[in-house]
């Protein structure tokens, strides 16, 4: 060793190294084996840099020392060596292998036992004190040199075996590391004076904390693995969900089927009005079933804003029409003032603006049992957008000023133990929040405990100016009478017996004549045989073949032109557009509504005649 010039060196790199190490332990640090090893190593390049530092003092007072307290200062010396060569390779291997504690634990109790070795060895010393140059050699020095080759060769057969597994940014240290040796083993060999190893791990320590060990970077790292973690989990949760929803719209349906027709039947009536109730359980049934599935699509982003042209005059006049249904026996003032200025004709998505609105109406509705509801709509035109303000009061129970922040929150309702008697999930609001930031829009809470609330939305919707036959009229069929179509012919495809049995028992009103089978095959079996049909009304859910499939395969006949409608219980906002998109002519949800059903036969049967 160049005693002087590398006494200063080794100094610089001390002060490096301890900064780079109290550094790294002032920040907050994921604890991992990477991170552990990576300590150690910064650990034991310090140590063998004061090592360092000391043997280069042992040439000034090696006379005043004994030779076992200079040979053993230098036997540990070298021995730090080659343990950081230990370290490296246990980094290694805990980067390309899973549970690999055991294995490095193994590995590294043989490796120190190989090491000891050194200290039994004999070393020789060779010291100019005229030149100030100081090294050893012998077999101590030469058995180090040896086990240090060893290793570095397991370590880049390791990595380039597994050189898939390993990110660039955490194989370049360690090729560099293993290159820079190299070059000062080299060195080493040609001048043994020169002793560089230590400054090599300095630098190897300083380039790892910048690249691939700083605890922010690893902090973040391990961050986005929880949020990713986090977006699985939620994402099942949220199919599953889904999943259920879809499920559960399959007996609904039949409940709501049979409720309808039981009603129309001439039963007593007491037996009736317990239907009633059966419809008014299955609605709300169904209500939930409806939240479920949308809260599942928001959390899993899946949720899209379907904007078309629309009649806002038609949505308010709807709305004001369900909420008196709701309204039911409360003895409740509904106060109604809408803008005069609102446009004709905008262009948003009217069933998503239609359901914030219900929701806040539905909402007053089950919570003020006396006094007023007012519903109240403003506009604010500006240039071609139209800013539709709505406001909904109520002289209901109020809210209080600490649980405002909560209302928004899912599954959440407040005051449970006084309002025990008001149904409700508090899905509803935690919808609407989302469904008015998906449509840019924003909601404001006044409320007084006692007293009543009011919840202000404003959403901005684009106005539009076209004909009036190219607007989306909606269309008025009496719902009390049924047509008579005992000249039609329908095809109903469901692989669901029950759900046959329902819509057969739905299509009884209409004297229509109905051939029902379960699965696709069939259908398409009798459709290529030639029976004719005036429309089919077909699940999409079956088994080996679905409706979409059996679709496409019939349009594959040259002949084929009957009108066809999809049932699926697959209601999510979009999935209408998507159908129509595959070439269906309309589309019913399940459960099957009597006023939609009503409304396809007239359309596809009365036009047929």
């Amino acid at each position: 060793m160049v005693v002087t010039k590398l006494t200063y060196l080794t100094f610089f790199c001390i002060i490096i190294i301890t900064s780079l190490i109290l550094i790294y332990l002032s920040k907050e640090r994921v604890k991992t084996n990477e991170t552990l090893l990576y300590r150690i190593m910064c650990y034991s390049n310090l140590i063998c840099l004061i090592l360092q530092f000391g043997v280069s003092q042992i040439s000034y007072y090696y006379n005043i020392l004994s030779k076992g307290v200079a040979d053993f200062i230098i036997k540990l010396y070298i021995f730090m060596l080659v343990f950081y060569a230990l370290l490296i390779l246990c980094y290694l291997i805990d980067l390309i292998m899973k549970n690999s504690k055991k294995i490095m634990f193994t590995i590294s109790m043989i490796y120190i036992f190989l090491s000891l070795i050194i200290f039994i060895l004999p070393i020789e010393l060779h010291i100019d004190t005229n030149n100030k140059i100081f090294y050893s050699y012998g077999l101590s020095s030469n058995y180090a040199s040896i086990l240090s080759i060893i290793v570095s060769t397991v370590i880049i057969i390791l990595m380039f075996m597994n050189i898939k597994k390993l990110k660039q940014k955490k194989v370049i240290p360690l090729l560099l590391y293993l290159s820079m040796c190299f070059i000062a083993l080299l060195i080493q060999r040609i001048n043994p004076e020169i002793m560089i190893i230590c400054f090599v791990e300095t630098y190897l320590c300083f380039i790892m904390y910048h690249t691939i060990e700083n605890p922010d970077m690893k902090m973040v790292k391990q961050l986005n693995i929880a949020r990713e973690q986090a977006d699985k989990a939620n994402n099942a949760k949220s199919e599953f969900l889904s999943s259920m929803s879809h499920e559960i719209r399959t007996p609904l349906n039949a409940i709501v089927g049979f409720s309808q027709a039981l009603s129309e039947e001439d039963i007593p009536d007491s037996a009736k009005e317990e239907v009633k109730d059966i419809m008014s359980a299955s609605e709300s049934l169904l209500e939930l079933v409806n939240g479920i599935l949308d809260i599942s699509k928001i959390e899993a982003n899946k949720l899209e804003i379907i904007n078309n042209d629309y009649r806002p005059k038609e949505i308010l006049h709807d709305l004001v029409e369900l909420t008196k249904a709701r309204m039911g026996d409360k003895k409740l003032d509904l106060r109604i003032k809408f803008d005069e200025t609102i446009p004709d004709v905008l262009y948003g998505d009217k069933t998503r603006v239609k359901q914030i609105i219900l929701n806040l109406l539905t909402n007053s509705v089950k919570y003020t049992k006396e006094g007023f509801i007012e519903f109240k709509v403003n506009s604010v035109i500006k240039g071609n957008v139209c800013r539709l303000i709505v406001s909904v009061e109520d002289s209901g129970i109020g809210i209080k000023k600490e649980n405002i922040n909560k209302l928004f929150t899912k599954f959440e309702r407040l005051d449970e133990q006084d309002n025990v008697t008001i149904e409700g999930t508090g899905l509803g609001l935690a919808i609407t929040k989302r469904l008015i930031e998906l449509m840019n829009g924003k909601i404001v809470v006044q409320s007084d405990y006692g007293v009543g609330s009011k919840f202000t939305v404003s959403i901005d919707q684009r106005i539009v100016k076209m004909k009036e036959e190219n607007v989306e009229v909606k269309e008025v069929v009496n719902e009390e009478s049924y047509s008579d179509f005992s000249d039609k012919h329908i095809l109903l495809v469901d692989d669901n017996m029950l759900n046959l049995k329902v819509a057969e028992r739905l299509l009884k009103n209409y004297n229509v004549n109905v051939k029902s089978l379960n699965n696709g095959f069939d259908a398409i079996d009798i459709i290529n045989n030639g029976e004719k049909f005036d429309l089919i009304l077909m699940d999409d859910m079956m088994p080996k073949l679905s409706g979409v499939e059996t679709f496409k395969k019939l349009k594959e006949n040259s002949n084929f032109s009957i009108p066809t409608v999809i049932l699926t219980a697959n209601a999510i906002e979009g999935m209408k557009d998507k159908y129509l998109k595959e070439g269906f002519d309309d589309y019913l949800s399940k459960p099957i509504v009597k006023e939609e059903l009503n409304r396809v036969l007239n359309k596809f049967l009365k036009e047929s005649k």
